[in-house]
């Protein structure tokens, strides 16, 4: 199976500002790759390069084989945009909409109007053809908007948060036409998000993207398995025998311990039905209150504690925000 998407090196600046740090990653054909990080962790910045909208500070990119610079009109023949921010024209109807971007990309006549109906009848819109987008919900707008990334037939489709916003019943019938888009039209899907049930439920391979880096790449379960079957959550309190810092937790059971924020650890453990009495005698015998005991099976988001020491909406900030500014300012140029 041939890469569809090779990245190498990527670094993204504005000015003293970097978005992207230095990133490699290849996608596959035919596969969905799932780009999971916080608001500004770079995922719009990286999907914006690949697209063609941005030019790199350094590294390099391919899509389908092409240069993301050098050749980036056949870049921008060969994949579909659905873009975070709505770009559809309320004013039209649907298959005016759809009708406008295969003229756009040079599709005329019968040829159009077929491939128009068959994408419609694909996202369960074809009642609502003649029927102007500002009536439609958040999830029909999403929904033909990528009907319409498809009506050249592109070899990749990007796709920006493609469920921000929406209730969690369209979210789902969101992600099942996503399925649809490699099952039935072949093609390969990237897609960024910040939700960890959607990567989970959606792609075949994970990057995991903070700060502008890519700190883990894997399918789910090997992302999964860096931290093991289960995991301990303590939050530990002073007793009175002891007045520093929480430290990490020492015994044979016990895979590996680490410090999350102050007064909270991580356990990495085989079976924590069996350690947990254990793991709370060891506290005990240390001298620490326990405040708080949790475990579960870890997710993706268990991964991102993990690995950044925080969850993935404690991520988000100023310099994400100030990051989206920059790009929509210079794409409205």
């Amino acid at each position: 199976m041939s890469d569809s998407i090779v990245v190498e090196d990527l670094v993204k600046k504005y000015g003293d500002l970097t978005a992207v740090a230095g990133i490699s990653f290849t996608v596959k054909e035919g596969e969905i790759f799932g780009f999971l990080g916080p608001n500004g962790a770079g995922k719009t910045t990286t999907i914006h390069v690949l697209t063609t909208l941005l030019k790199p500070t350094s590294g390099d990119a391919y899509v389908n084989g092409y240069h993301v610079v050098r050749e980036a009109q056949k870049v921008r023949e060969s994949i579909g945009v659905v873009f975070q921010d709505p770009s559809l024209d309320d004013d039209l109807t649907a298959y005016e909409n759809m009708y406008i971007h295969g003229r756009v990309y040079g599709i005329r006549g019968e040829k159009l109007r077929i491939r128009i109906d068959e994408l419609l009848e694909f996202v369960d819109l074809q009642e609502f053809r003649n029927v102007r987008v500002k009536k439609f919900s958040g999830g029909m707008r999403r929904r033909l908007e990528i009907a319409r990334a498809l009506v050249h037939e592109p070899k990749i489709i990007f796709l920006d948060e493609p469920t921000i916003g929406l209730d969690p019943q369209t979210r789902y019938h969101i992600w099942e036409y996503i399925k649809k888009l490699r099952s039935e039209e072949g093609v390969t899907v990237f897609m960024t998000t910040h939700y960890m049930e959607e990567a989970e439920f959606l792609a075949d391979r994970v990057a995991i993207i903070d700060h502008g880096k890519i700190v883990a790449q894997g399918t789910v379960e090997e992302l999964k398995s860096m931290i093991g079957d289960e995991v301990i959550y303590l939050k530990l309190g002073r007793g009175p025998s002891n007045g520093g810092s929480v430290p990490c937790l020492e015994a044979s059971f016990i895979k590996e311990c680490r410090q999350l924020r102050p007064g909270e650890i991580a356990l990495k453990v085989g079976n924590a039905g069996e350690a947990i009495p254990r793991v709370i005698e060891l506290a005990k015998e240390k001298g620490w209150l326990i405040k708080e005991v949790r475990y579960k099976r870890p997710t993706l988001n268990d991964v991102f504690i993990y690995l950044t020491g925080k969850d993935i909406r404690e991520s988000e900030g100023e310099a994400g925000e100030k990051i989206r500014h920059i790009i929509r300012s210079r794409l409205a140029r």
